[in-house]
């Protein structure tokens, strides 16, 4: 766990934007010090498309949230998401030497269930403990100290593709920083937006961003599945700016100022004023016609996401229903649109109402809570809260095959012109 006054960054890069968080921690929790956003300009659904354009919109919203914190930010946790990313069950088994349960053993017996045969262009991201098993006795969540002779784990593996990877961390080497572990996005947006109880009842998360929305079941207190659908909010941007001939920046902005999820919420009297492309001039139509473009695509996101989670053959564990987080959470009628589909109580998560009681560390009320209480800021809360209670990883990622190209500091580059010159 991290100490006091230690500064944790979360970099949250999505398809829509780039969001740094900036968190300290302190005697009464992680204080959020630092905010910086930037349009995201070469992601495509989660994955690097364009290197440069990427890695400049890093820069812009460090730089943003370094001038807020006034510090300096040399390293992030950075979340990833995609298509590419896949979960499996894994079993691991170990003797225990001193027949007590140590720190030790629980590393050993997570890296045996890591010991499985995954394609030479996938790479682990976490391997989660689901339950530890001492010689028979199951259900068991923390074994540090109990007796026994055999121990086994049964874990929940993510993975995801190696080149997907190493783009961000390309990304953000090329921006001046250093990675301190890749981190899947709806494991971040999980710990800034579940409650304990939750978790511990189970719960369905589902983060609806830009280009992807992530699903994630939780029980007993951990996650037990994750998966990741290629579609999220852009693609109602793009229906509205088809349906109402402008462009896709004007379409956005009237999507987040008008837009409605559930067409019988909105009075068919209501006017909106849409500009035209170019010259040409602007024009009104109904809010209705607004929600009519915008219920059907929202509906086949949702119910995309009721497919993977009934496929999982787990929404039987989400006991206390749904939390809606992400970008496209706070549309108006959403909460109404996803109750209809699911038949499950649904809450909106925001950064904050979250807690992590059992890693003994939580949101501060001071600083910049204000700020990030949106559910857009789930992810980048979450890396800190994440970095907060994790300890950083033992191998350093460029030796466990995580190599960027960080770019040569001045002292460097000043080096190199010395030796060209004489």
């Amino acid at each position: 766990m991290a100490e006091v006054g230690e500064v944790i960054v979360g970099l949250d890069i999505g398809t829509t934007k780039v969001a740094a968080i900036i968190g300290e921690v302190t005697p009464s929790g992680v204080e959020i010090i630092g905010v910086g956003t930037s349009p995201s300009e070469g992601l495509r659904q989660g994955v690097v498309v364009n290197i440069e354009a990427t890695t400049n919109s890093i820069a812009a919203a460090i730089s943003e949230a370094e001038q807020m914190a006034a510090v300096d930010v040399q390293s992030v946790y950075v979340g990833i998401a995609g298509g590419h990313v896949r979960g499996f069950r894994s079993l691991g088994q170990v003797s225990m030497r001193n027949r007590e349960v140590g720190e030790a053993d629980v590393a050993r017996v997570l890296e045996q269930a890591k010991a499985v045969n995954i394609p030479l262009d996938r790479q682990i991201l976490h391997t989660l403990p689901l339950e530890y098993i001492i010689d028979g006795q199951g259900q068991i969540r923390d074994p540090i100290g109990m007796s026994g002779v055999r121990m086994e784990v049964r874990a929940h593996v993510i993975t995801a593709a190696t080149t997907s990877v190493q783009n961000i961390i390309k990304c953000c080497n090329r921006a001046g920083l250093d990675v301190i572990e890749v981190v899947l996005e709806p494991l971040a947006s999980a710990m800034a937006v579940l409650h304990e109880d939750e978790r511990d009842l189970g719960v369905a998360v589902i983060d609806i961003g830009g280009g992807t929305t992530d699903v994630a079941i939780y029980s007993e207190g951990t996650n037990v599945y994750t998966s990741v659908i290629v579609m999220g909010g852009q693609r109602v941007t793009q229906d509205i700016a088809h349906g109402l001939h402008t462009s896709v920046a004007e379409a956005e902005a009237i999507k987040r100022k008008h837009g409605c999820a559930l067409v019988s919420m909105v009075d068919g009297d209501e006017q909106i004023e849409v500009p035209g492309v170019g010259p040409r001039p602007p024009r009104e139509f109904q809010r209705r016609f607004l929600a009519e473009v915008i219920e059907p695509r929202m509906e086949e996101i949702l119910l995309l996401a009721q497919e993977e989670l009934a496929a999982s053959g787990m929404m039987e564990l989400a006991g206390s229903g749904i939390v809606l987080t992400g970008g496209s959470a706070l549309m108006e009628g959403m909460l109404e649109i996803t109750e209809d589909i699911f038949q499950m109580p649904v809450r909106i998560g925001v950064p904050g109402q979250g807690s992590s009681r059992r890693r003994g560390l939580e949101l501060a009320e001071s600083g910049f809570a204000g700020v990030i209480q949106n559910p857009k800021f789930a992810t980048g809360v979450g890396l800190v809260l994440y970095g907060a209670t994790h300890e950083p990883l033992e191998t350093p990622l460029e030796a466990a095959g995580f190599r960027g190209e960080r770019r040569p500091g001045i002292g460097r580059r000043f080096a190199s012109w010395v030796r060209e010159m004489f």
